[in-house]
């Protein structure tokens, strides 16, 4: 994959900034084009999906001290999953009102967590 921890090794935090703002182009791709244009928007989700699943947990990994990666990967996931069932029931109730809605609140959210990655790599 694209998006590796050996072009992590390498770039560091570009990589996944670049990986979370592809994958946050998603949504009209899937909402808006036709099959062509959905499989596009599968693909960047891919790419999202893949980056939080191996770079986020190279970059925990590095950050956290062996003996207390256990309780960290732990609460990472359970923050994980509470925000993504929030996000998935909030797209739910989007998708049934209005569809740009849900649009523009996937990628507003996402990219909103850009500035995040780069407070947390800085601290």
């Amino acid at each position: 994959m694209i998006f590796s921890e050996r072009f992590l090794d390498k770039f560091g935090l570009p990589v996944v900034l670049l990986a979370f703002f592809l994958s946050a182009l998603y949504a009209p791709f899937v909402f808006l084009g036709g099959s062509d244009m959905a499989l596009i928007g599968m693909i960047l989700w891919g790419v999202g999906v893949g980056a939080q699943d191996s770079l986020l947990k190279s970059i925990l990994a590095g950050i956290i001290p062996a003996e207390k990666r256990g309780t960290a990967f732990g609460l990472f996931d359970t923050g994980f999953g509470f925000a993504w069932f929030i996000g998935s029931a909030s797209m739910g109730l989007l998708y049934e009102i209005s569809i740009p809605s849900l649009i523009l609140f996937s990628i507003v959210l996402q990219l909103t967590a850009l500035p995040f990655l780069v407070i947390a790599e800085r601290g």
